[in-house]
C-alpha cells in the first residue's frame, strides 16, 4: 500500500489536478486584486486602507474572507430620507424658535458659538437648555435613579441601548418596564443585535407580549450579514415623558453595577426640560430606521412652557450630537478636535480604548506642545487584550509629546468624557478609536456650562487618586523588542478594530 506522502505525490502528478489548482489559485489572485483595488478606491483613511490591503495580501483566504464579511464599506447607503429627518427635527426647532421669540432668550457662549453652529448645521442638533444636569459615575448611582424615573413615567419611555443582557439587572429593568406598560405607558426599546447577541430572544419576546414595542437594530442575518455586522448602534439613550433624558456609556448589564472580575467605572448624564428634546429626536431617528414609523406628534415634545423656566443666567446649554456611518462629516470627532484645539488651560479625557485617528493624535500633540495641560486616562487592565496592545504605542507616543497619560487601576474604566477650561464638556458613547469615530452609530452630549464642567473636572481629579502615570511604568515606556514588535503588529491592524 502507498503511504500518505506517496499518495499526495501521486495526485500532484496528475495533470487535471494540477490544472484545477492553478485555476483556483488564479481565480483567488484575481479576487484578491479586485478586493485590494476596492479598498484603494474606497477613499478610506490611509491607515485603514493600508491595514486592509496588508490583511488581504499577507493572510490568504482568511484575509479576503474577513474583508468581504466585515470590511465592505456600505456607508453611502441612505439610512433616512431628508424629508423624514426634517420632520423629526421640526418639534425641536419649534421649541427653539419659541425660546428665541422671547419666552427664554438663549445667548450662545461666544467662545463656542462656531462649534454650536457647526453641530446645528451638520447634524441638526440645536442648543437647548436643561433645567438641571445630574452626573452619575457608577451603576450604583445610575440604575436606582433610572428605576425611580421609570416608576414615575406617565406617558412614554424610549430606550436606545447597545447591550441589553438577560441577567439580574436586565430582568429587574424589564420588570419595571412591564409594570409601566401595564399601566398604559407607551414603552419602546431598540437594542443592537450584535451588542445583545448573547441575550435570549425569549427575553425580548416576553417584553413584546406585555405590549412593549421592541426592535433590533440591523439584525445580523445571512445574506445581509456583510452589510450590517460592521455598523453597530453603540448609543445609550433613554427618554422619559419627553422631559427627562439620559445619555452616556452604561448598558443594561449587571457588570455595570458589579464587574465580573473588577469594579466598573462609567459615566451617565441626566438632562431635564427642553434639552431632553434633542435626545428624543435622536431616538426617533433610530426608531424610524428600525421600524419605518415616523413619530412626530406634539405630545412627545412637551412645550417648554409646561415646565419651570430656569433663570437665563443659570441656563445649562446642551447639544446632543449624533454620528452615523452615512454622515458626510464625522461630527463628533470634529467636535472633539475643535474643543482640543481651542483649549487654553487644560483638556482632560477619559476613554476605555485609545486608538486615535491621525487628526485626534495631532490635536493632542499640538495642545500639549502649546503648553496646555493635557491629561488622558485609560484603564490599566482592558477587557479587550488585542485592542490594549494596539493602543500601547499610541499612549507612549502622546506621553512622550507631553500628554500626562494615566492608567486607572480602581477597576475597568469604561467612562467616555472630555472636559476643557471649565466651560465645555462632553459625555456620551463615543470611544477615542476608529470604530466609534467612523463605523458606529454614536451619541454625545456637549454641555456649555461652568458649573457642570467643573463638576466633571473634579470627577476626573478624583479618579486620578486611583490611577498611576504611564511615565512611571518603565516596562510600558521602554518595552523589550518582542513587546514592541507585538505592539507594532497590533497597531497596523488598529484601524480595523
Amino acid at each position: 500500500m502507498l503511504s500518505k506522502q506517496e499518495k499526495v505525490v501521486s495526485l500532484a502528478k496528475k495533470p487535471y489536478l494540477r490544472g484545477r489548482m492553478e485555476w483556483i489559485l488564479a481565480i483567488y489572485n484575481v479576487l484578491a486584486i479586485v478586493a485590494m483595488l476596492h479598498v484603494l478606491l474606497d477613499c478610506r483613511q490611509p491607515a485603514k486602507t493600508v491595514a486592509w490591503i496588508l490583511v488581504i495580501y499577507v493572510v490568504p483566504v482568511a484575509g479576503l474572507l474577513a474583508y468581504v464579511l466585515v470590511g465592505l464599506n456600505t456607508r453611502r447607503k441612505q439610512i433616512i430620507s431628508r424629508r423624514s429627518l426634517d420632520q423629526l427635527s421640526r418639534r425641536q426647532m419649534d421649541a427653539f424658535l419659541e425660546q428665541q421669540a422671547g419666552r427664554q432668550q438663549i445667548e450662545l457662549p461666544t467662545r463656542h458659538e462656531s462649534l454650536i453652529n457647526f453641530f446645528a448645521r451638520q447634524d441638526g442638533a440645536l442648543p437647548m437648555p436643561s433645567r438641571d444636569v445630574q452626573v452619575y459615575s457608577s451603576g450604583y448611582e445610575f440604575f436606582p435613579a433610572l428605576l425611580h424615573h421609570i416608576a414615575q413615567a406617565r406617558h412614554h419611555i424610549h430606550i436606545d441601548m447597545y447591550i441589553v443582557e438577560d441577567d439580574a439587572l436586565g430582568r429587574l429593568l424589564s420588570d419595571a418596564l412591564i409594570a409601566r406598560s401595564r399601566q398604559g405607558v407607551e414603552v419602546r426599546l431598540i437594542y443592537d443585535d450584535v451588542g445583545s447577541w448573547n441575550t435570549s430572544r425569549h427575553f425580548f419576546e416576553r417584553l413584546r407580549m406585555e405590549g412593549i414595542e421592541v426592535c433590533a437594530f440591523m439584525p445580523v442575518r445571512l445574506p445581509v450579514f456583510t452589510r450590517s455586522v460592521n455598523y453597530r448602534n453603540h448609543r445609550k439613550l433613554i427618554v422619559i415623558d419627553g422631559q427627562t433624558a439620559f445619555v452616556g456609556g452604561m448598558n443594561f448589564a449587571l457588570r455595570y453595577v458589579k464587574g465580573r472580575t473588577q469594579p466598573w467605572r462609567d459615566t451617565m448624564l441626566r438632562l431635564t426640560g427642553a434639552a431632553a428634546m434633542t435626545v428624543q429626536r435622536a431616538f426617533f431617528i433610530d426608531w424610524y430606521f428600525v421600524d419605518n414609523t415616523l413619530i412626530n406628534h406634539k405630545r412627545y415634545y412637551p412645550s417648554v412652557a409646561e415646565g419651570s423656566q430656569p433663570d437665563s443666567a443659570a441656563v445649562i446649554l446642551a447639544q446632543t450630537v449624533m454620528h452615523n456611518p452615512t454622515s458626510p462629516m464625522p461630527v463628533i470627532e470634529m467636535g472633539l478636535l475643535r474643543v482640543i484645539m481651542s483649549a487654553r488651560q487644560y483638556v482632560y479625557i477619559q476613554t476605555p480604548y485609545f486608538i486615535p485617528t491621525e487628526s485626534i493624535l495631532s490635536a493632542l500633540t499640538y495642545a500639549a506642545a502649546a503648553g496646555v495641560d493635557v491629561r488622558l486616562m485609560v484603564p490599566l487592565s482592558s477587557d479587550a487584550p488585542f485592542t490594549d496592545w494596539a493602543s500601547r504605542s499610541y499612549l507612549r507616543q502622546v506621553a512622550q509629546a507631553g500628554v500626562q497619560v494615566e492608567l486607572y487601576r480602581g477597576g475597568f474604566l469604561h467612562s467616555k468624557l472630555l472636559v476643557a477650561d471649565d466651560d465645555v464638556c462632553t459625555i456620551g458613547s463615543s470611544n477615542i478609536d476608529f470604530r466609534s469615530l467612523g463605523n458606529n452609530f454614536e451619541a454625545n452630549t456637549f454641555i456649555y456650562n461652568n458649573v457642570v464642567a467643573r463638576q466633571i473636572r473634579q470627577m476626573y481629579v478624583h479618579d486620578e487618586q486611583k490611577s498611576v502615570q504611564l511615565a512611571r511604568i518603565r516596562s510600558r515606556m521602554r518595552p523589550s523588542f518582542g513587546v514592541r514588535f507585538l505592539e507594532s503588529v497590533a497597531r497596523l491592524l488598529a484601524p480595523l478594530l
